[in-house]
Parts: C-alpha cells; structure tokens; sequence
C-alpha cells in the first residue's frame, strides 16, 4: 500500500520498551524499516512530536508552562515534553534510570525513584 500511494502514520517511533521479559523492540525500528523501503518520511502522531503534547494541553485547557509530565522514556517522554514548553520528570520504574548515559545530553527537570515520590514533588513545586 504504501508503494501504491499510501501515507504512513505511527504513533511513536520508541525503539524499545521494558517488559516482564526484559526489553523488547518498539515499533520504531519496523517503521524506520518501512520508511528505507518505501522512500516514505512516516508521520508521527503521537509522543515525541510537539503537536501530540499540544493537542493534549488543549483537551485539558492546561497552559505548557503549568503542565508536568511524567514518563519512563528520556527522550520520548521527557524531551519530547519539555520540548513542548512542558516541565518534563523521568520516573525510573521503566526502560531508562539514573545510570542512563541519555542523562548526558537530555536533562530531566527532575527524577523520580518512584512514581509514588510524585505527591512530595508536586508539593514542593506547588
């Protein structure tokens, strides 16, 4: 189909997610396969894009620069937020934590051992 005309869309293009099996490949490394095959630039729709992020905050009629998300993926989630004017936190019960070497180039406003350590941010913060 798509040789024949059709766009591609994706929701995201994560490389890798954490299972109870350990980490498994995401949907991003097939799409980034039907892209060199096709010639085609998949759309995405979802996280990281800042469109995603934006349609958000209007469902919920939240300005950016009040709005907090909170994720397990450093780029994903995280830069992909902060990217779109949100305050972007880093919960490590999923595929990235404190010894990430992402952490290099990627700064999360803050980082959660657990999500339950969200109440005691939020009263920090607020």
């Amino acid at each position: 189909m798509l040789m024949d005309g059709a766009d591609l869309l994706a929701m995201h293009t994560n490389t890798y997610w954490r299972t109870s099996a350990g980490l498994q490949l995401d949907s991003g490394p097939f799409i980034r396969a039907l892209e060199i095959a096709s010639g085609k630039r998949a759309i995405i729709v979802g996280k990281p894009e800042r469109a995603f992020f934006e349609q958000a905050l209007r469902l919920i009629d939240v300005e950016a620069q009040a709005a907090l998300m909170v994720g397990d993926d450093i780029e994903y989630d995280v830069r992909g937020a902060q990217q779109a004017g949100l305050t972007g936190v880093l919960v490590c019960t999923g595929k990235h934590n404190t010894g990430s070497p992402l952490l290099e180039h990627i700064h999360p406003d803050a980082i959660l051992t657990s999500i339950a350590d969200l109440p005691a941010l939020l009263e920090q913060q607020y």
